[in-house]
């Protein structure tokens, strides 16, 4: 029953109840329920005439010419470099006759057998790097040694001519195997000098002929190869009886040719695709953005490589 009160004339007055259930001579409670019902007509108008807009609306919308994106600011990545981007974080193994001999670069006088791990398990590494959120590793299949991790037809400083398996093994393969079991990507560390080439510096043009050879045999007989590795050694710039001038060119055509998905990670001073931040010895410019001119040195005060 609603509140109501009796006014000094007489009246029936309604202070807000939520109906009013009689009727009485006086018309008051009436006009406030017409005067409510009329007010809940004019919202429901309201909002009709709102939604007919905003659907209008929406229409014409749809309607327009669609407007075209701004034009890219600077270096456009490639479909390549977006995914090197994405893959974050993954391992570097350097493992090859150095880890045997203890010494940080090998002259090429070694011993094959001295190459002859007998524990190897491929399949222990990636599993280890599955587990800790990696997504693929790349191996120094030859470092400046010329040491071979694989069985190469150019060379007989090789796993071929090692103890190791019985002359019969190949680390490659076995990596390349494993990280297909475990969904990792691969990637190829070679160097480009090469201590124990008699070519090497004394005929430019045969030694990059053999280069290339041992490179066409890593990015034909392994499978997908998600990036290719080069640092800028040589056997001394400043010595022309030591210098090798590497075509840089022809080997980035080659991997093109043969694993186009892949990065090239390459010195600053050659057309390669990635870089790192700074140098080997931790240094690196006080802003380093994502871009760099190709074929454009960094500053050697902080990225010296």
């Amino acid at each position: 029953m609603p509140n109501s009160r009796t006014h000094s004339a007489g009246m029936l007055l309604w202070d807000g109840g939520p109906t009013l259930n009689r009727r009485s001579n006086n018309s008051t409670g009436w006009i406030v329920r017409r005067t409510r019902r009329r007010n809940c007509d004019a919202v429901a108008i309201f909002f009709r005439v709102l939604l007919v807009l905003l659907v209008s609306r929406a229409s014409l919308a749809d309607t327009r010419p669609p407007v075209a994106p701004p034009a890219a600011h600077g270096a456009i990545p490639t479909p390549q470099q977006l995914a090197w981007h994405e893959r974050q974080f993954y391992a570097f193994v350097h493992f090859n006759m150095n880890t045997f001999t203890g010494a940080e670069w090998g002259n090429g006088s070694e011993s094959p057998d001295r190459f002859n791990p007998t524990q190897l398990d491929c399949r222990q590494w990636c599993a280890l790097f599955k587990e800790c959120g990696l997504s693929g590793v790349i191996i120094t299949a030859k470092h400046h040694d010329g040491f071979c991790l694989w069985p190469s037809r150019f060379t007989e400083h090789d796993v071929a001519n090692s103890k190791w398996r019985g002359g019969r093994g190949d680390v490659i393969k076995e990596l390349a195997d494993a990280c297909r079991e475990y969904g990792l990507w691969l990637g190829i560390y070679i160097s480009p000098w090469d201590r124990n080439n008699p070519l090497y510096g004394k005929d430019d043009a045969a030694y990059n002929e053999y280069f290339v050879g041992q490179m066409e045999e890593l990015l034909t007989n392994y499978g997908p190869i998600a990036e290719v590795w080069w640092d800028g050694a040589n056997g001394d710039r400043n010595n022309p009886e030591k210098h090798q001038e590497y075509d840089w060119p022809r080997f980035i055509r080659a991997v093109r040719r043969w694993q186009p998905k892949a990065v090239i990670f390459a010195p600053p001073y050659t057309p390669g695709d990635v870089r790192w931040v700074g140098n080997e010895e931790g240094y690196a410019g006080a802003t380093q953005w994502s871009t760099h001119p190709a074929g454009v040195a960094e500053e050697p005060a902080t990225t010296l490589t």
